[in-house]
């Protein structure tokens, strides 16, 4: 009984931590750049009037954080099962998750990227209060090539995550293979090749890129699971440790989803990948 009475304070201080997140604003000042948008537009992307970074404390951290980053084809979040819904199950971790509103691109390729470096940023700049030794880049579909740009797109040690989780991501633009709703949106519809080879992940790894675990479904008819054995590849070429979990069947967008048939089998990959990079 009364290990029952300690493990339902445990369970209900992780409830607790989660429901009173720390809110900061990724661009008090404003921000650096434009998507020219002012407005919510009837039948256009999201519009973000204020970027904002959502962080749920682990109450015994780690040393670990990560920092997640929706889906939604360039155009809208996905903020609840690829976003917020995680948080317990992090925090229950020792993990400090914090997840990221960004802006839509609408015209402007950089403008969710420079979003997501100043999240790390803003992680960084509380290391020591927050107890993060080790900081990550998380993503699902088109929030899972924002990730994996931040992993190789990262200008200095602050920008540079340690690590990189991508739940069946978007990683190319090349139009043979890609999610076209995440390109178009992102790159516009007749973008130069020069631009969608920059924005085509697989191509820009190098040995510096920090290690990732991967998760596709091979039915996936939305984002080819290429898109991931491809990313993967390229990881292994530069000797980046990797590791990639497909799975037979789901299909896209499960994220935290208990309807997802393979859920437990992620999850316990995840944690124990988790365990061995926060030891090394």
């Amino acid at each position: 009984m009364k290990k029952l009475f300690l493990m339902s304070l445990v369970f209900l201080s992780t409830i607790l931590s989660a429901q009173n997140p720390v809110e900061i604003k990724l661009w008090p000042n404003g921000a650096p750049n434009s998507n020219h948008m002012t407005q919510q537009v009837e039948n256009g992307p999201l519009y973000v009037a204020e970027p904002t970074l959502t962080v749920y404390l682990a109450k015994e951290g780690n040393g670990m954080a990560i920092v997640a980053c929706p889906g939604g084809g360039y155009t809208h979040l996905a903020m609840q099962h690829e976003g917020h819904d995680m948080a317990n199950w992090f925090n229950s971790q020792g993990i400090t998750y914090a997840v990221l509103t960004y802006r839509m691109p609408n015209g402007n390729d950089e403008v969710p990227l420079s979003d997501a470096q100043q999240a790390l940023r803003i992680m960084r700049q509380h290391a020591d209060e927050w107890n993060i030794r080790q900081l990550g880049i998380m993503g699902a579909s088109a929030g899972g090539h924002l990730a994996s740009t931040v992993a190789t797109h990262f200008t200095d040690a602050a920008t540079r995550p340690d690590f990189q989780i991508l739940f069946y991501p978007v990683v190319t633009m090349d139009p043979t293979y890609t999610h076209m709703g995440s390109h178009d949106n992102l790159l516009g519809k007749n973008p130069s090749k020069a631009l969608e080879q920059k924005y085509s992940n697989e191509l820009q790894v190098t040995p510096q890129t920090p290690p990732a675990f991967i998760m596709h479904s091979s039915d996936d008819g939305a984002v080819p699971v290429a898109n991931s054995v491809n990313y993967y590849l390229a990881l292994v070429k530069s000797k980046v440790p990797a590791c990639l979990h497909t799975y037979p069947i789901g299909g896209h967008g499960w994220g935290f989803r208990d309807s997802f048939t393979y859920k437990r089998q992620w999850t316990g990959e995840l944690e124990k990948w988790l365990r061995e990079i926060n030891n090394k």
